[in-house]
């Protein structure tokens, strides 16, 4: 059953700023941008790099490794050669807390 889980505070990750955590066997990139809070899969879907080590211009990320870019809002791979969708995470803040739907 879907459940949202504590990744960190709000203070923990600044505007422009973003993390990698664990979460139930799942390593997940937390974004802010613009102070609105993105979550994403951290695995390209082309080659299972790091996803998040990667340039984020706006909300569009670009894997390191081989240059595949994904829309951190969606998921959506936006150019080879990646082609499937990164998993993405509903995100909320309750008192501070920053939760994903896990």
């Amino acid at each position: 059953m879907p459940e949202y889980v504590t990744v960190a505070t709000t203070a923990e990750v600044g505007d422009g700023d973003r993390i990698v955590i664990e979460v139930k066997g799942h390593y997940v990139g937390i974004f802010n941008v613009n102070n609105r809070y993105y979550a994403i899969e951290d695995v390209c879907t082309h080659d299972d790099g790091p996803l998040a080590e990667g340039e984020l211009t706006g909300t569009v990320i670009e894997c390191p490794r081989h240059g595949a870019t994904f829309d951190i809002t969606t998921g959506k791979a936006l150019s080879l050669p990646a082609i499937a969708p990164v998993p993405r995470y509903e995100v909320r803040i309750d008192s501070g807390n920053l939760q994903i739907l896990i």
